[in-house]
């Protein structure tokens, strides 16, 4: 668990900073002449010229870890609500931290006066203008990439006072009104059962502290992991309780600051002020504990001049800006490309902001909820609750090898690789009684199934030992996925560490499940009955998403990492290969097409499971046979769309359909949230507010039709409209850049580094 010690930050911080120069200095040597990538994002910048009537027309901010929803009201008032990314709470719900209020005196705001907004991308910082035009007041804000901390300086013409107040919700313990599907105890009030009300504890608020004020929320009950340990029969696997003594808060600082009372310091009268809000998670740890690490965390970052700090976050945010990017040109800011383009920077971005943390990105809002209209709650409520769906969870993290990104994954990796494996393995000798792993769809942070998924019938009286819910009961491809995702990884990066920690002994678990768990036919394929295709077809066998995964992975497997393991575990790689049936297909109207499985039965859910040998799996694809197939599946598809979860845009790129994907992926880019005010907040569609799994796939289908890979194969422009020019850098496996740019369809600059890799690149020609 979270048990970083404060050297180790520091310690980070200077390695980081280091390795930051060295690659910057590498990467520039290697940019095109005629393109700044850092230039080109100022035309995405997203500025406002009036403040917000409240948080809905608030800017994302983060460092990776902390994340901030930053916001002006008409009264001149700065707010900002601060989420982070391990804030579980005592009902193992992903809170916000607290919300926080700067107020200045006099107010250099007025009716009819100067204002701007604006979210500065090249630098993570949010800045705000404001007062007369010619001498406006100037707030920054934004969270230190390096650290834990998070910076508002004002500086004004005026000499003006300056106060910092702490806004808390959770004052009172309260019971939650109304309970998520995710949330421990759903269905509390099913016949039969007592009532347990889901209570929501207070903060604490710091006192007694001299020049500073602050606030934590400590977990002294755990509501979830013992329960679903007990009601799941999971008692034997022994697990630190992930919730109890979970301490999470911040304190806020300024310089000569004036402590008013326990919720309010002021920043003496003068024409510049900077407030420094230390947030920091600690687990387990008591309130004492927790606050003399944070003690010990603000002695020694103040050590370290500001200006200092303030390089070193602009150098990670430069490196990150310049590994990779994909700028499609406009003449409007109303053209379809630009609001394309931007759509994909500030996805991107919002992925940095809370992509470095302790958990995975949680798809239903992320770091950035605040409270909707017509939501039954406050900043903290998410429709789905706190657990993880591993087909919306991985959605946000499909484009990040392409874009280079691979220190955003490592959450994700650390997360189902961890705890959720290890529960997996466990599950599977107790409940089957043979080795390997299966990883339900929906777990909690900890590994557990929800509770609502496995069902609330004493395992004496239970029928099935899986999950009670039809929805999931057999829905386990998500650990062939997983592995497949790690194989991109490995692909892209070579890395022998990832390879031998986690990818071989993921490889061995998931395979071994499928090779233990499932009969053969007499013809010795395997037969994977009951099963179901996602959480669509809920009656098959031998379903379209793991008959065309177990092939990807274990041919992936052979290829690249065959000489680097035993006889007998490239032995269990061949095995599930050659159990493999072919992939399932059906005729309809007389025309042969993918299928969701062998045979299928009982539609519940709007997914297409025949297209997963498209995406994720690369089964057929661009370069590969059996294209009509998929084309004809695609176009007889049952459900189709192109906002939240719904993958058709990316479909319809790896089928190197350029028309439809282009009319896809732009309609995706129109679609945000209409109560908010930043453009690249989406949802709720299926989910929540701002919806990742939205700006997910829009990523991965602008990336898929610009390049697609295939082994060592490189196709560019599989499905690149002949009208839309580029500039682009991207990541390709082996180690692999590839850097240039598009006009009038022609790929006019292309440089592939390693040069020995160009011979690999593939141009497409568009029909």
């Amino acid at each position: 668990m979270n048990k970083i010690c404060l050297k180790n930050w520091l310690s980070l911080f200077g390695l980081t900073f280091i390795c930051l120069i060295i690659i910057f200095a590498t990467l520039t040597c290697f940019q095109p002449k005629g393109y700044d990538p850092i230039a080109a994002l100022e035309k995405y910048e997203v500025v406002w010229d009036s403040p917000s009537k409240d948080y809905s027309g608030s800017m994302p901010c983060g460092n990776g870890d902390i994340g901030l929803n930053v916001w002006v009201e008409e009264n001149g008032d700065l707010l900002f609500f601060i989420g982070k990314t391990d804030s579980w709470d005592d009902n193992s719900r992903l809170a916000k931290v607290g919300r926080v209020r700067i107020k200045l005196s006099p107010n250099p705001m007025f009716p009819g006066g100067y204002f701007r907004q604006a979210l500065r991308l090249k630098d993570g910082t949010v800045e705000i203008s404001c007062g007369e035009r010619s001498r406006p007041a100037k707030i920054q804000v934004w969270v230190d990439a390096n650290h834990p901390i998070i910076h508002v300086s004002i500086k004004s013409p005026k000499r003006l006072e300056a106060r910092a107040t702490i806004e808390l919700w959770r004052t009172e313990p309260y019971e939650l009104p109304t309970i998520e599907v995710s949330d421990v105890h759903f269905d509390h009030d099913i016949p039969g059962n007592k009532h347990f009300p889901t209570v929501v504890e207070p903060d604490t608020v710091l006192s007694g502290l001299p020049d500073r004020i602050g606030w934590y929320h400590h977990n002294k009950k755990s509501v979830g992991p013992a329960l679903a340990a007990r009601l799941q029969d999971m008692e034997g696997f022994k697990q630190e309780d992930p919730i109890l003594y979970r301490t999470f808060g911040a304190v806020i600082t300024a310089r000569k600051a004036e402590k008013i009372d326990d919720l309010n310091l002021r920043s003496p009268t003068s024409s510049s002020h900077h407030f420094s809000i230390f947030v920091l998670t600690r687990h387990p740890s008591s309130p004492e504990e927790w606050l003399k690490e944070m003690d010990k965390l603000i002695s020694a970052t103040e050590k370290i001049p500001i200006r200092t700090r303030l390089r070193a976050h602009r150098a990670w945010w430069d490196v990150f800006w310049r590994r990779s990017w994909i700028d499609i040109h406009s003449k409007s800011p109303a053209d379809d490309t630009y609001i394309l383009s931007r759509a994909y920077v500030l996805q991107r971005f919002i992925n940095a902001c809370a992509g470095r943390g302790q958990y995975p990105i949680k798809f239903n809002g992320s770091i950035f909820t605040v409270p909707n209209p017509g939501s039954p709650g406050d900043a903290d409520y998410r429709r789905w609750g706190p657990g993880y769906w591993w087909q919306n969870t991985r959605l946000p993290y499909i484009s990040m090898c392409t874009s280079g990104d691979f220190d955003l994954l490592e959450p994700l990796y650390r997360m189902y690789c961890g705890d959720v494996l290890e529960m997996a393995k466990y599950r599977t000798r107790h409940y089957f009684g043979h080795e390997g792993a299966y990883f339900n769809e929906c777990v909690y942070f900890w590994g557990a199934a929800f509770n609502e998924a496995y069902g609330w019938t004493p395992r004496e009286k239970r029928t099935v030992v899986e999950n009670e819910s039809r929805w999931h009961r057999w829905e386990w491809q998500g650990g062939i996925e997983l592995l497949y995702m790690l194989l991109d990884y490995y692909e892209h990066t070579l890395d022998e560490t990832l390879l031998h920690e986690k990818l071989l002994p993921l490889a061995h678990e998931v395979l071994t499940f499928y090779d233990q768990h499932y009969r053969v036919d007499e013809r010795g394929k395997i037969v994977m009955e009951p099963a179901q295709a996602l959480e669509t077809w809920w009656d098959c066998r031998n379903p379209m998403p793991e008959i065309a995964g177990l092939l990807a992975v274990t041919e992936r497997l052979l290829d690249l990492a065959g000489d680097r393991v035993s006889p007998e575990e490239k032995a269990l790689w061949q095995r599930i290969h050659d159990k493999m049936p072919d992939l399932p297909t059906r005729e309809t109207d007389g025309v042969k097409t993918l299928a969701p499985a062998e045979r299928f039965a009982d539609k519940h859910n709007i997914e297409n499971p025949e297209l997963y040998a498209v995406f994720p799996y690369r089964q057929i694809a661009v370069g590969r046979p059996g294209l009509e197939l998929a084309i004809e599946a695609l176009r007889r598809r049952e459900d189709r769309g192109n906002f939240g979860w719904r993958q058709d845009d990316i479909f319809m790129a790896y089928l190197g359909l350029t028309d439809e994907a282009r009319e896809y992926v732009v309609g995706r880019a129109r679609k945000w949230h209409e109560g908010s005010r930043f453009p690249a907040f989406w949802g709720p569609n299926y989910d929540w507010v701002p919806d990742q799994d939205h700006g997910g796939v829009l990523m991965k289908t602008v990336q898929a039709m610009l390049m697609q890979t295939d082994g060592k194969k490189i196709f560019l422009l599989p499905a690149w409209p002949q009208d839309w020019d580029v500039d682009f850098r991207l990541h390709a496996p082996y180690r692999t850049v590839v850097e240039g740019q598009v006009r009038h369809g022609q790929v006019t600059k292309l440089n592939v580094t390693p040069p020995s890799r160009r011979s690999d690149v593939q141009l497409m020609t568009q029909k």
